[in-house]
């Protein structure tokens, strides 16, 4: 399951930079929600795939008994997910504001206007 799990962060990155490098700017935030949710996959795939029970310890012992999950992982991947969500926002407003003023999403007709 994991070796899938890794070909499936490998597609995600190469479909990412691919839509980053197209030279409309919507492709290119799209590239970069995509870069994200497979940066969020490369790291609940590496934190490993184990099915436990949740890290609490019950009173008087002195450690959880059994296999319990990791939270470590999955509190960077919640922090990483509400970045990801202001730059997405934040990106959205800039290209909303940018195709005001230019007239136009393509980056190449964008850089003619700069005087």
């Amino acid at each position: 399951m994991e070796s899938l799990m890794a070909y499936v962060v490998g597609i995600l990155f190469a479909a990412a930079i691919y839509m980053m490098l197209r030279r409309s700017i919507v492709k290119l935030v799209i590239g970069l929600i995509m870069l994200s949710n497979a940066a969020n996959l490369l790291i609940f795939v590496v934190s490993g795939m184990t099915r436990g029970a949740p890290p609490l310890i019950p009173e008087g012992a002195d450690a959880p008994l059994g296999a319990v999950a990791d939270p470590l992982p999955q509190a960077l991947i919640l922090t990483a997910i509400v970045i990801a969500f202001g730059v997405l926002a934040f990106a959205v407003v800039l290209i909303r504001r940018a195709y005001e003023v230019v007239g136009t999403d393509d980056l190449d007709q964008m850089k003619d206007t700069d005087t």
